[in-house]
């Protein structure tokens, strides 16, 4: 759909609240449609300035019912029409005044009834709405009909009086709650007066046995709810008594109900009200679902941070026992390399989102390193760039690639001269580069990552090229030698 602003650029003087009721009065207006089974059409008055008379009319808005077939196949938004060609939209501009009774008209092969209502806002008429129906379709309505339009032309005398849409709690329409999923009517006093098909359907899945018409909602609400007597459910009478905008929820084993309640006003008096209700059942069902799925999956990641950190601790045992320094070497290696994935499934157990903050486990991968070399009050490491949140699929071989390339740099770059280790990393919108360098002694002549015997390269080289589809260089350059890794995301 076009932009308010672009359809009305140089054509209108609406100042930026008057667009900002307009586009309230948009957001909701589906629940205008349906209830009164009409295409609506919002035309702007065409004028250089307020005090200007109008040439015409631009549509900057058309919703179709969900309640009844469309009468324009095609959008209407964008269209224009000069002052006099619709007489009954000049009239209610003029008059400030809702149109009505007037009589059908033919368009293409339909007969269609039109009639316009007012938008008023700060005591000044900003938009007229063309309401659109097919005669035919209006001679036998059916009770849900009547009751549906009359609520209809309550919410339109609201408009033309400026109390609708609902300058309070606009967030309660999100989400939007449809007028064919249930409707409830109440009198002045909360009692209910008509209770559309879907509406009873809803109560009687919540085990509610006999009619609403005639009973007090909120005392109704009250009897099929499992809370207990308290003042939440003292809370929910009074929502649902229709003397206020409000949304409540109501449960029991049967299923979940969503409330919206809506008073009607006239002429600033409260004269009833509605009550649009959804079954949200199946969604709260998947919301649990989902919220014990998350749950589940961080105990999981805690485990295996625990199975993974007693294997690390067999390990280091094992190391202690055996006299050949080759050998307890290679368990060592092999803790720290069980540590850095251990890091990562510690970092999704404690966080509620299903990806990975790598840069924390980034600084900790640096500070565990940096522990464990000999040299650790001489060397400086630092790191430039952020790479935010990772997926686990590729934050856990990341890890381990970058654990094996700074302790390479650290136990042969830096082994003996040197003392900074930089870590750079940027992040784009499809890709990752890392490159690592050192001041330390510098690659042998002929090195080559392809042809290292050096272990922890080549579980490096492997991990990138499977797990991170991407590729990795060691080259000397003049400020030292530098491990590139490049991957896509």
């Amino acid at each position: 759909m076009l932009q308010l602003e672009t359809v009305l650029r140089d054509r209108s003087p609406l100042d930026s609240e008057q667009l900002r009721r307009i586009r309230e009065l948009t957001s909701d207006w589906q629940l205008l449609a349906d209830l009164s089974f009409a295409d609506l059409v919002l035309w702007v008055p065409l004028r250089k300035d307020l005090k200007s008379w109008p040439t015409g009319y631009v549509a900057v808005s058309h919703i179709r019912p969900t309640t009844a077939a469309t009468v324009f196949p095609q959008d209407v938004i964008g269209d224009e029409i000069a002052w006099g060609a619709r007489p009954r939209i000049d009239q209610a501009l003029s008059d400030a005044e809702i149109i009505r009774d007037a009589e059908p008209e033919k368009f293409g092969e339909l007969l269609i009834k039109e009639e316009t209502i007012p938008v008023i806002f700060n005591n000044q008429v900003i938009a007229i709405i063309s309401r659109h129906r097919n005669a035919e379709l209006m001679r036998q309505p059916s009770r849900l009909e009547l009751n549906y339009r009359e609520v209809a032309h309550n919410v339109y005398r609201m408009v033309a009086q400026g109390t609708f849409p609902y300058t309070e709690h606009s967030e309660l329409f999100d989400p939007a709650v449809r007028v064919g999923d249930g409707l409830i009517r109440l009198d002045i006093n909360g009692a209910i007066i008509y209770a559309s098909p879907n509406a009873k359907s809803a109560f009687n899945r919540l085990g509610l046995a006999g009619e609403l018409e005639g009973k007090i909602l909120g005392e109704v609400a009250r009897s099929v709810s499992l809370i207990k007597r308290d003042a939440h459910e003292e809370a929910i009478e009074g929502s649902l008594s229709g003397k206020s905008l409000r949304r409540v929820e109501i449960e029991n084993a049967g299923g979940t109900i969503d409330l919206l309640a809506l008073p009607l006003l006239d002429g600033g008096d409260r004269i009833g009200a509605i009550v649009l209700l959804q079954n949200v059942t199946e969604l709260r069902r998947r919301e649990r679902e989902l919220v014990t799925k998350d749950a589940t999956i961080r105990e999981i990641h805690h485990r295996v941070k625990n199975n993974l950190q007693t294997v690390s601790a067999l390990l280091r045992l094992q190391s202690r026992r055996i006299e050949d320094p080759a050998a307890s070497a290679a368990l060592n290696e092999a803790v720290r390399r069980i540590a850095s994935i251990a890091l990562v499934h510690e970092t999704l157990s404690s966080s509620a989102e299903a990806s990975v903050a790598f840069d924390d486990v980034l600084d900790r991968l640096v500070a565990h390193a940096l522990d464990l070399s000999p040299r650790m009050g001489e060397l400086q490491i630092s790191r430039t760039g952020v790479l935010g949140s990772l997926d686990p699929r590729i934050a856990t071989p990341l890890s381990l690639v970058v654990t094996e390339l700074i302790h390479n740099a650290l136990e042969h770059g830096l082994a003996e001269s040197g003392t900074n280790l930089t870590i750079e990393v940027s992040r784009a919108a499809d890709a990752i580069s890392l490159v690592i360098y050192d001041d330390g002694v510098g690659l042998p002549e002929g090195f080559t990552i392809v042809e290292s015997a050096n272990l922890g390269l080549q579980i490096v080289r492997t991990l990138t090229e499977n797990e991170l589809k991407g590729t990795i260089n060691l080259v000397r350059t003049k400020r030292g030698t530098e491990a590139q890794l490049n991957f896509p995301i």
